[in-house]
This record gives C-alpha cells, structure tokens and sequence, in this order.
C-alpha cells in the first residue's frame, strides 16, 4: 500500500502540491511557537557570577495558592517585577549549616559612570567578589567610602586605573569615587560590567536597607556537598526563600533570566495553542477537499474490487508520506523563523542578549506529530463516504455531488453557535487575559460554527443571490448561482478558510490597536500637569518637595512606577502599579475617581481602577490583600476606585507604601503644575540639572513616549497574530487554487455544450463575487462581535475603534487574494482545448 501510495504522490504531483503547501507551513507554525517554549524552559541564564558557590539562596518568584478543585489546591507561580530580596539574618543561619564555610550576601545595585554612559553595570559590595570569584588586576581592594574596585570592562571603556577618579552615579545622585584597583572582568558574563564599594558603603546606598539580593553559600573543603545542599534548602525554605544550585543559579545571577524564561514560555505556549487551532481548520480543510477533488478515482478503485479498508489506507499512506515531506521542509523552516524571532525580541529587549533557540528534535517531533494526526483524522474521515458505499454504486455516486449533510453535522453546528453566543456573556462579565481567553474561544466557536453549518450557509446564499448574480451576470449568473447551490458542500473549505482570515485579522489585531489607543488617551486625557522632571538614572523621593518650592509652582507630584501581584478568579496576574505622594496629585492626575478620593491614600490604603476592583471582588472600604512587586504581602483598604487604569495602572499606592520595595528605590518622574501666568520653565530647568541627565520637558512628551512604549510592547503580539493570519491567508489561496484547479472537466463539458469562454470567466467571476461577499460578511460579523465584546469588557469603551485603512487592507486584500486565486488558475485551464479538457484525471 505505500508502494501505491508513492506512486500516486508521484504521478499526481500537482494534485497534492496545495495539501504539501499546507502541512509544511503548519509544521513551520507550530515548529516556531514550540521551539520557543522549548528555549523558554532551558534557559537558565549563566551562573558565571556565582560560579563559586554551591548554592545561591534568593527570591525570585512568588508562589499563590489558587481555587480548590476536587481537593487539590491550584498553585501558581509568577515572575517577581522588582526582583525579592531576602534578609541579612538569613546569611547567619546559613553560614551556621554544618559543612558551610562561609555565606556571603550580594547586593546588586542600579550605578553608572558618567564616563561610559552607555555602559551598565551593577554595584556590589567586595566581599561578594568570593562568589564569582573575581581576581584583583591591579591596585587594592576599596577601604573607604569614596573608593571603588571597577572590572576590566569599564577600566578600559573609560581609561581608568589605580588612583583616577570617576563619578558614579547611584540612587540618582552623581558621586566621585577615587578607582582603588581593577578586577577582571570573567564573574560578570551577563553583559553587566561590575564595580564594587566597601560592605558598608555598598549597605548604605542600598535602597532596600536590611536586605541582601542573594546569598551565596561556600562550602568547606572536607564538606558532604548533598548533606549541605539539603540542610541549605530547608534553611532557604523556612525564610520564604529558595536555593538555586547547579545550572540554576543563573536565575539568581542574571535578574532577567528568570523574566525571559516566562515571557518565552507564555508567548510560546499561548500562540502554540492558537496556532494549533488555526492549523486543524487548515489541514482539515484542504486535506478533505484534496480528497473530495478525487472521488472519482476512488469510486473506480472501489468498482474494481478495492476493498474499503484498502482505499482508506492507501488514503492514510498519502497523507502521511506528505507529512513526513511536509516535515523535511517545515522543520528546517520553522527552525529558521524561530531564530528569527529571537533576534526580533532581542533587539527590542524582550529577551536578553544570551537567550538561544535550544532544542529542535522534541519540538520537530511535536509539530510533524501533531499536524500528521489532523491530517490522517482528516483524511478518514473524509473518505468514509466514498469508501461506505457498494462497490457497483461508486461510479454513480461520484458523479453525483452530496448534499448539504447529516443532522449531526447540523445540530454540531448549531451547537457551537449557542456556544459562541454564550461566550459574549463570559467575556462582558471578565476582565484581562480571563476575558481575552474567553474572547478567542468564541472566535473558534463562532469560526467551527460556520466551518459545520457551511452547506446549509453556502445554499442559503445561493438562492438569496441567484437573482442579483442574474441581473448583473446574466446567463453567466445563472450559471453561478446554480453551480453555488449545486457546490455547497465542496465549497466548505474555501468560506471556511476565508471567514478564519477575516474573522482572526478583524478581531486579534484591531484588539491590539484598542488597548494602545485607550492607554494613550487615558495618559493624555489623565495628566493636569503641564511639565514633567525627569532623570535617565530616576529622581530621589526629596525632587518632588523641592519643585514645590520653585515660585509660580503650585503642585508637584511624584510617581514610581512599579507592577504588584495581584488576585484573579482564575490565578493572580501581575499588573501595572504607581507609587505617588498624594499631596496636591489632584490638580497634576486627574484618575477619573468614581467613588472614594484619593485624599485618603495613605501607607495602609490603596486606590484600584474599576476594571481590577470588579475583577479581584473588591469594593470601596474592603481590605484588599495584594503582594508588591518583591513579593512582599500587604493588606490594604481600598480608598478610592478610578477608571483610567490603562494610563496610569491598575493599582496606585502611597509613596511611602513602596519604600525600600523596589529596585531602585527612585521616582521616574515629577509632574508639576505652574500657575497660570507664572514662567517657571528656567528655575525648574536649573532644577533639573542638579539630577544627573536630568531635564525638564512637556507633558505632552510623555504622552508620546507611553505611545512608543506601548506599541513596543504591543510588537510582540501583532508579530504573532501576524503569522497565524499570514497562515490563515495562505490556506485561504491554497484553497481556492485548489478548488480552481479541480475544475478541469467541468469547464470543458461547458465549453463544449456551447458556452464561451468569456461566459465562463463571468460565470466564474460572479461564483467568486457571491462566495466571496457571503464570507466577508460572515468574517466581518464574527470580528465586529468578538471584538465589541471584548474591547468593552477590557478597557470599558463600548465602541471599538478600528481604523477605516485597516479595514479597508483586510477586506480588500483578502478579496484580492480571493480573486488572484481562483481568476489565475481558472485562465490557465480556460487555455486548455475542451476535447483534451474533458478527458484528464481529477
């Protein structure tokens, strides 16, 4: 039977180019979003800067007990935003650990040299150089508070050596340190140059006062390495903690490693999935009517004695050897586009520098499997007509095109429409990735829908445009409408694949538009002031008290930004955050207050935008329990609730709330208000210039960099959903090519009954016009549903906004592919003579 089978691949290669076409790009798809999660799930950073140690003692992520289901308690872990910390009585315990020779706390600090501006680096104390370890070049280690240590890296970039002097600047302010020595530059591998203060000096700089970033263990020569690691572990337990060994300790040495291990694992996993999706409905499609265009030679086989389960599998053997090929060009592919990727994150920061493409043979095995088993479904199923009937039947029943269908395919259908239209009501009344979640599952739904009910749509349009294709076509038109009605069931796949790429394109991509458009205007709309203080390395908390007391400044407003953890109804989400002084914040913030004021925003309070207080359950006066962005636990009461959360975040929080809870420790910026007829411009200016690369610009500004932000952000996803529309496009004209192409015969038995060419292509023209106009419309109404819904239930706006180019691209570039695709090939069979036309294969 494969011997059949590669005959038949190789004699009827045209045939089965459009379902190659289609599982190889399937394998590609899939191929990139697992190589992703693949690489996600292998990168541990580098642990160079820890090389020393057996064991790095850290907090970086935060673990949250979810809903019980059926006595099991759901756990989830997510990423800390402002990196944990763990306290300095922890190293004692852990330097008490028998077999523990020394533990040595690290503090990683947020500096600069003024002298390599461009440069980052990172301060830490000089004991933490045993970890890596580092070793002294030149000089001595610093002994005073105004010396440091700087490695290799930043000696040579700024010319420094044993007695120059540098300014560093650190906390937002600009320091001169005299350089004590020079260390190599091998425990920083992460991109980070180094350099290091005294212990104490390190202490005091550091904004989370009592606290190290990590603790590294050092063991005794003579020590039993597993007794220590175990008793570490329990120690690390018991103070909230965990201890990293081995490879892992890379995510306690480079703070985004651990970032980028779950951005690679949730974008991979998420698009994965949406991706198998859209390539079932592919493969399933083109392989079914790939079998569908062969019914008569099916029919022949069974007349000539072929017995049902040898058709089927001389059917399975075709499909899966155009897997296995399909997978020779898809893996290489999508190994290609998964490098490609890569860089694209990488140059945009989403992903740090060392992050590799690791992996491919489990990932190729997974895409090549998963779009083989469709297909192989596929394929049965489709062949259970042709292969039921009797033998002496066959010819006759493949002359013959089926109807619409069974009542089970009909009832399906009619079942997943209810439960699409029940899904608008689970996505109004969600919030966040919950109703993003909710939203794409009633894109599919809607999308299968129509997939099930296609004959019964294709007829029903038929009859409805018979008399419009009669009065602008004619004859031809006649024609049109007749082949349609007759054709319902063969044209499933093409609505299929055209509704999918209207309906994905329409909904996914304009989503993004709305989420930067409503963030944008929330900013522009939300901020009073009219100028903003800035720093590139932050503003100390005392900026905002000293702007106040510039004359014609009537308030001044600092805001930190941060993100918190807070709770869902499904898992915690990480959120957005800002930290202000809400003294006079009402004449610089305008948050759009429903209820509440922000008046009473105090350390034990908390304001919260309506979206996030409806999906976390709270209300005003509740005490709301949330984790800050380093993982510690607070209990706060609501104050006030606030519509513009898009712009500002979904939590705003004391000043003081946040203090010694963040990296840095330092505001990003100040907005301030002047008086009406008061120019303050030039003593703010002086200001800002006490800050390093501080600068005083216009509101507005910032308005415009949250947009740049945003779209960068927003990047990610629309490079994505790009690929899976591309895809559903290229299915779309794979498709139509191949519905074109399978009509060979029918076009000569016209031709040669009297009809002329010209007739022909009008016929064809006016079939394309209707079939076309039936899933743009359904397209467009299944986007136009799922996009209201969800963009109300996101950001709040009842209309969506969609841009009149945007759509006017997606409709009219997918009625151009429409037609290229079918006027093209259906030109190339129109060259072919009747006589010969009418008797080639299938």
């Amino acid at each position: 039977m494969l011997r059949l089978a590669a005959q038949t691949l190789r004699y009827r290669k045209g045939g089965f180019l459009a379902t190659f076409v289609a599982l190889a790009a399937g394998v590609a798809v899939l191929m990139t979003c697992v190589l992703l999660v693949e690489s996600g799930r292998r990168h541990e950073g580098d642990p160079q800067r820890y090389g020393a140690a057996v064991a790095v003692v850290a907090d970086r992520d935060l673990t949250v007990d979810g809903p019980t289901v059926l006595g099991e308690t759901e756990r989830t872990t997510v990423i800390l935003p402002e990196r944990g910390s763990v306290p300095e009585g922890l190293a004692g315990r852990l330097a008490a650990v028998p077999g523990v020779d020394r533990a040595v706390g690290d503090r990683r600090l947020v500096v600069a040299l003024t002298a390599v501006p461009g440069r980052p680096a990172t301060g830490h104390g000089w004991s933490s150089t045993a970890l890596a370890p580092h070793r002294l070049v030149s000089g001595e280690p610093p002994r005073s508070d105004r010396e440091i240590a700087v490695d290799a890296r930043l000696a040579d970039g700024a010319g420094l050596g044993p007695g120059a002097a540098t300014e560093v600047v650190t906390g937002g302010v600009s320091r001169t340190y005299r350089v004590s020595g020079v260390v190599d530059a091998d425990g920083t591998a992460d991109g980070r140059a180094a350099l290091f203060f005294t212990d104490a000096h390190a202490a005091a700089l550091d904004p989370r006062p009592g606290r190290y970033d990590a603790i590294g263990v050092l063991t005794a020569p003579d020590a039993d390495r597993d007794a220590v690691l175990a008793e570490v572990r329990r120690t690390a337990d018991g103070a909230g903690a965990t201890a990293y060994t081995g490879d892992d300790r890379g995510l306690a040495a480079e703070p985004d490693a651990g970032a980028a291990r779950s951005l690679a694992l949730g974008a991979g996993a998420a698009f994965a999935g949406y991706a198998a999706v859209i390539v079932g409905f592919v493969v399933a499609g083109t392989v079914g009517l790939s079998v569908r265009h062969r019914r008569r030679d099916l029919a022949l086989l069974r007349a000539v004695a072929a017995t049902p389960g040898q058709v089927r599998s001389m059917l399975l053997a075709e499909v899966g050897l155009l897997a296995l090929l399909a997978g020779v060009v898809g893996v290489p592919a999508g190994l290609l586009a998964a490098r490609l990727v890569r860089d694209a994150l990488v140059s945009r920061g989403f992903l740090p520098e060392d992050f590799a493409v690791r992996g491919g043979a489990l990932s190729a095995a997974a895409a090549v499997v998963a779009v083989a088993v469709v297909a192989l479904l596929s394929a049965w199923i489709a062949a259970l007509r042709v292969t039921r009937i009797r033998p002496t039947e066959a010819l006759g029943e493949a002359a013959v095109e089926p109807g619409t269908g069974g009542r089970v395919r009909l009832i399906s259908g009619l079942a997943c429409l209810a439960g699409a239209v029940s899904l608008t009501g689970l996505t109004g009344a969600t919030d966040g990735q919950a109703a993003l979640g909710a939203a794409m599952g009633m894109l599919y739904l809607f999308v299968l829908g129509v997939a099930l009910l296609a004959p019964w749509i294709n007829q029903a349009a038929a009859r409805l445009l018979g008399p419009v294709l009669r009065a602008v076509w004619g004859t031809s038109g006649y024609l049109a409408a007749a082949n349609l009605r007759a054709n319902a069931r063969g044209m499933v796949a093409v609505l299929t694949a055209l509704v999918l790429s209207v309906g994905l394109g329409g909904t996914v991509w304009f989503l993004q538009d709305n989420l930067e458009r409503q963030a944008v205007a929330q900013s522009r709309d939300g901020v009073l002031a009219q100028h903003a203080l800035t720093a590139g390395a932050g503003l100390p908390a005392s900026a905002a008290a000293e702007a106040r007391r510039v004359p014609g400044v009537i308030a001044a407003t600092g805001v930190r930004r941060t993100s918190v953890v807070v709770p869902d109804r499904l898992e915690p989400q990480t959120v957005p955050a800002q930290g202000i002084d809400p003294r006079g914040a009402d004449r610089t913030l305008d948050l759009r207050v429903r209820s509440g004021s922000l008046d009473a925003l105090r350390e034990d309070t908390v304001a919260v935008s309506t979206a996030r207080a409806d999906a976390a359950g709270w209300r005003l006066g509740d005490r709301a329990r949330l984790w800050l962005g380093d993982g510690t636990p607070v209990t706060l009461r609501v104050v006030a609730l606030y519509e513009r959360g898009w712009g500002f975040g979904d939590v705003t929080l004391h000043r003081r709330t946040l203090a010694g809870h963040t990296v840095t420790g330092l505001d990003d910026r100040v907005l301030v208000r002047t008086a009406p007829d008061t120019d303050a411009g030039r003593a703010l200016a002086g200001l800002a210039r006490r800050y390093p690369g501080g600068q005083v610009v216009d509101t507005g500004r910032l308005t415009g960099d949250l947009a740049e932000d945003v779209a960068v952000s927003g990047w990610l996803n629309k490079m994505l959903v790009a690929v899976l529309v591309g895809y559903a496009f290229l299915a779309a004209a794979d498709t139509l090519v191949m519905a074109a192409l399978a009509r060979t015969r029918e076009l000569s038995l016209l031709r040669l009954v009297g009809v002329t060419r010209g007739q022909v292509k009008r016929m064809v023209h006016a079939e394309q016009a209707g079939l076309l106009g039936v899933a743009l419309l359904i397209g467009a109404a299944i986007a136009a549903v799922t996009l209201t819904t969800v963009v109300r239930a996101v950001t709040g706006a009842a209309v969506p906004h969609v841009p009149p180019a945007g759509w006017a691209a997606l409709l009219g570039g997918t009625a151009v592919l429409a037609l290229l695709a079918t006027v093209v090939p259906v030109g190339r069979l129109l060259r072919t003579a009747p006589v010969e036309g009418i008797g080639v294969r299938e």
